[in-house]
């Protein structure tokens, strides 16, 4: 576990999917689930959290961020102004570090609701975080301090890959291209299963090889360090299979239609932050 977080108390406003990845990813770092707690109003979800994380649950939010050094707020954007406006009257909200992962929702409109000196942090992980291979971007404000930025950097690298980025309006690109990359890869994974069918594959193989190709390939960039581009032509032969794939792919818009994707879905994630 990551000095930055190793004897810090982590609360989690809200116990849905990514709270408990979150919370059972630390776990799988080294913090103790005595260390984490969760609170939700439906029992259900807190039940999910306990089975995964180990932690206790309660539906108190106050009582959670009196105990807490570190809060996540694990909950939809439109929750946030309400859960932190029920806060309002209680006391030493200055004192822990405040994280949001509520898509969206800037710096400024959640330290509205609470103390001037607030700490706090912006993150936008995506859904592999899950299975703790996610890819998480976060900026913190002004009134942070070092060890703010690197609990912040272990909380998230515990469910994979993450970046601190210079500028909060990056956030945005970050949503376009992570946040909603996840679905982008999944609708490529689908073509390439029924592509596979298409071409005489039985259903379940088509859709294994597909998977295992992209997994595959990704580990493979990782790994090297070389550019997609050199790794593409290593596979692509003169007059070969793979050329002539590549070339109806490019013929469709495959490439444009990918950049087109970013650009929309960085645009949306500006206009619902309101910007």
């Amino acid at each position: 576990m990551s000095e930055g977080l190793r004897d810090l108390r982590v609360g989690f406003i809200g116990c849905g999917a990514m709270a408990s990845a979150l919370g059972g990813g630390l776990v799988a770092a080294g913090l103790s689930p005595t260390q984490i707690t969760g609170a939700d109003p439906d029992e259900g979800c807190r039940t999910a959290f306990a089975e995964r994380v180990g932690g206790a649950t309660q539906v108190d939010n106050a009582r959670l961020v009196a105990a807490s050094d570190l809060v996540v707020l694990a909950v939809k954007p439109g929750i946030v102004p309400p859960v932190l406006t029920a806060l309002a009257d209680e006391p030493e909200l200055t004192r822990p570090l405040w994280i949001s992962i509520a898509a969206g929702v800037p710096i400024q409109g959640i330290a509205s609701h609470l103390p001037a000196g607030a700490r706090v942090v912006r993150a936008m992980p995506n859904t592999p975080a899950l299975v703790r291979d996610g890819a998480t971007a976060f900026y913190a404000n002004a009134q942070t301090h070092e060890a703010d930025r690197a609990a912040a950097l272990a909380l998230f690298e515990a469910v994979g890959y993450a970046w601190q980025a210079p500028t909060e309006p990056l956030l945005d690109a970050v949503t376009g291209l992570s946040g909603s990359g996840p679905a982008y890869v999944f609708l490529l994974l689908e073509a390439l299963g029924d592509a596979g069918v298409r071409v005489g594959l039985p259903r379940d193989a088509a859709y294994a090889l597909a998977f295992h190709t992209v997994r595959g390939a990704a580990q493979l960039a990782i790994e090297s360090g070389a550019h997609p581009a050199a790794l593409k032509d290593q596979v692509t032969s003169p007059g070969g299979t793979t050329i002539a794939g590549l070339e109806r792919l490019e013929a469709g818009g495959v490439r444009a239609a990918i950049h087109e994707a970013v650009a929309e879905a960085t645009r949306r994630s500006k206009e619902l932050g309101g910007g």
